[in-house]
């Protein structure tokens, strides 16, 4: 397994179309095609190449996503490294083991003919292309499996945050900065007075963050546009619709200044509720092949569970690689703890498809902690 995670660590997969994306592509459906027993479908949308393997009874749909925040190079200054039974490198936790282990779980399936795999390509960049597919597929299928990675103790995740992402663009007017400035309308100074405000949006465990922020073209001209991204995170519908409404209403300070504000609410919060009876398949087969306790957290972060969750498909997640650190430097995996978390998801796609039906597990506890101890860094 650590070769397989190797070679596709190597095979950089950066979130835009191009080459690298596409040879990542025909890697994965080679290894998809032969785990499976079956040939994929590539479907692509706005140059995106996303995978499926539908499979025409799906009971169960295992889901991930090939992309990674990284950009095409990385690998040549960080490359794959393994020390001890820690593995790094670009996109090694967010979610290349994950892939490894789902592939490695289907071939140790006697029969993968009610087993569908979706590998998109877009969801560190939203999604944007690939949520109609997605949740076309979770319809078709009893339970969705998500091969995210686990918090840095192993823990599956049972609930997420949803979120929100908007674009404000801010209309000034040039002028030249030193001679008459009097005469623009600084797209800057407007632009800061929304970064203040959006700011201030935020309460309790809903966060509102301004990221990504340009404005003008020369020092010596009074800047005519500028631009605020802004990332906002809630456990709750409701606390996205407040937010949603309050940066709507947000209206230029400045005289002669104009507003566009563009997105919104991207997903829905994954309920713990359409965890549940996955959690208790995890935990029963856990026991049964001597595993550590299976335990379920909430996590800030939001994934595509969000997505089939919504739709009140029962979704676990978190069911990927044991690591931690996504999206930075230090991103890391446990490649010892691969073989377990592999047996574990073989273990509950068997059990799913030898139920009588969708709704297969017994009623009990969920068996959750709460949300503080959930992982801090997903998606």
């Amino acid at each position: 397994m650590t070769a397989r995670l190797r070679r596709l660590v190597t095979c950089e997969s950066p979130p835009e179309p191009g080459p690298e994306l596409t040879a990542c592509a025909e890697l994965l459906q080679a290894w998809g095609d032969a785990a499976l027993g079956r040939r994929g479908r590539r479907v692509v949308l706005d140059g995106l190449p996303h995978l499926l393997w539908a499979a025409p009874d799906q009971r169960v749909l295992l889901l991930g996503h090939y992309d990674t925040v990284w950009p095409a190079g990385t690998i040549r200054e960080w490359p794959f490294t393994v020390t001890g039974s820690t593995a790094t490198g670009p996109g090694v936790c967010d979610m290349k083991a994950g892939i490894v282990q789902m592939l490695t779980a289907l071939e140790l399936l006697p029969d993968t003919s009610r087993v569908g795999l979706l590998l998109t390509c877009d969801e560190e960049s939203g999604s944007g292309t690939s949520r109609p597919l997605i949740e076309e597929q979770a319809r078709r299928s009893g339970a969705v499996l998500v091969g995210e990675p686990s918090t840095e103790g192993g823990d599956l995740k049972v609930a997420r945050k949803g979120g929100s992402v908007y674009r404000i663009a801010v209309r000034g007017r040039a002028a030249h900065a030193g001679v008459e400035p009097h005469r623009g309308v600084n797209a800057g100074v407007e632009l800061a007075h929304h970064v203040l405000a959006v700011q201030s949006f935020a309460a309790g465990e809903t966060s509102v963050t301004p990221t990504v922020l340009s404005a003008g073209t020369m020092t010596n001209v009074v800047p005519e546009s500028a631009v605020l991204c802004v990332d906002v995170r809630a456990w709750t519908r409701e606390e996205l619709h407040r937010v949603d409404r309050l940066v709507r209403e947000l209206t230029p300070r400045l005289p002669d200044a104009r507003l566009t504000v563009g997105g919104g609410i991207n997903r829905y919060p994954l309920p713990a509720s359409v965890s549940a009876s996955l959690l208790r398949v995890a935990q029963s087969v856990g026991a049964e092949l001597g595993l550590p306790a299976v335990r379920g957290v909430a996590a800030p972060g939001a994934s595509d569970a969000n997505f089939t969750g919504a739709l009140g498909v029962p979704t676990l997640d978190g069911l990927g690689g044991v690591g931690g650190l996504p999206h930075a430097r230090g991103e890391y995996v446990d490649v010892a703890r691969m073989p377990e978390r592999t047996a574990l998801l073989a273990a509950m796609v068997a059990r799913l498809l030898a139920a009588p039906g969708p709704d297969q597990a017994a009623e009990g506890p969920l068996g959750a902690v709460p949300a503080a101890q959930g992982s801090p860094a997903d998606g």
